[in-house]
């Protein structure tokens, strides 16, 4: 049953679609979560088998609701990209080993929902913007640093998505001319520099060096396990290469962070990721950063803040973004 206009309830499904998980979630019209399903992605599967677990999971989730998915108005999800919003199309997603995937015309088919299509970050935006640690704010960026770095922008209240919808590329800002190659193939990205994949790899540059023989310690000299976390622990038992690693990461970090400022004069700059977790280096770097870098008068009127949502905010966004768009077209 096609319910686009269906005027009994107010149910939203928001899913979070990343390389090693399916987190779905359910909400209901004031966005109170209700329910949540996880589903491991197994993309080496193949396209079907995890289009077929995002539907299981929503048919699971719609279960639990007196008349079932007739009771969902519409379903939102969050992938990485980049995407075409308006065919519903996962354009490139290597995590995945999708390229040019309909996904939203396969999930609208299994279920007769309305299916909305937005980037991860772009969704964990949402919802930081409206349900965490951005809340109120009307300029607000979202950055989310962990194995890659990627951001989501709200501008004057709304989501902003450019011309293609691929706005929010902050790990793809070159910040070291001819710097480290990054694995879009340019050289000296804010990815290849601060995001924990490059915390590990100039961790492991050094750790045959006797300036990193603490961190090949900690890793019980075996170069593979050395991680960014590994290097973390390291830099609060107080290894000093450990904390020049971290602190060299963020001020490139920090310099991304005070463009932002500068040219988008933002009231706040929201910083979620795994990495995000090392903690005070982390922010207290990039503050320095800010204030040495962007204009004293902006710098001052933006707050640099950790995320408030953890690893629930690509559901909860992804479910947010279902509703305001279906808010938009048919209530």
């Amino acid at each position: 049953m096609d319910n686009i206009t269906n005027p009994h309830t107010g149910h939203f499904i928001g899913v979070d679609l990343g390389g090693t998980k399916i987190d779905s979630i359910l909400v209901d019209q004031n966005n109170v979560p209700l329910d949540n399903v996880e589903m491991l992605t197994c993309p080496e599967e193949g396209k079907d088998a995890v289009i077929e677990r995002i539907i299981a999971s929503i048919n699971k989730l719609a279960a639990g609701l007196p008349r079932g998915v007739d009771d969902v108005r519409a379903i939102g999800i969050g992938s990485p990209g980049p995407l075409n919003k308006e065919k519903g199309t996962v354009v490139d997603a290597p995590n995945l080993r999708w390229k040019d995937v309909p996904v939203t015309s396969v999930v609208r088919a299994a279920t007769g929902l309305p299916v909305y299509l937005e980037n991860d970050a772009n969704v964990a935006a949402l919802a930081e913007n409206r349900m965490g640690a951005g809340r109120g704010t009307k300029n607000m960026v979202y950055v989310t640093v962990s194995t890659g770095i990627g951001s989501g922008l709200m501008l004057d209240g709304r989501l902003y998505s450019g011309t293609t919808g691929a706005a929010g590329e902050l790990g793809h800002v070159t910040v070291v001319p001819d710097g480290p190659m990054c694995g879009c193939g340019n050289r000296g990205c804010l990815e290849s520099l601060a995001s924990g994949t490059a915390i590990a790899r100039r961790a492991k540059e050094v750790a045959s060096r006797a300036a990193g023989a603490g961190i090949l310690a900690a890793a019980e000299g075996k170069i593979e396990k050395i991680d960014a976390v590994l290097v973390s622990c390291c830099a609060e038992a107080g290894d000093p290469m450990a904390i020049a690693i971290l602190r060299n990461a963020f001020e490139y970090l920090g310099i991304a962070v005070a463009n932002i400022v500068n040219l988008l004069n933002v009231e706040m700059v929201v910083i979620g990721g795994g990495v995000s977790n090392i903690g005070d280096v982390l922010f207290d770097t990039v503050r320095r950063a800010v204030d040495l870098r962007a204009f004293p008068f902006m710098a001052k009127d933006a707050k640099i803040v950790p995320a408030a949502l953890g690893v629930d905010a690509g559901m909860l966004g992804a479910a947010c973004y279902a509703m305001e768009r279906w808010s938009e077209d048919y209530a």
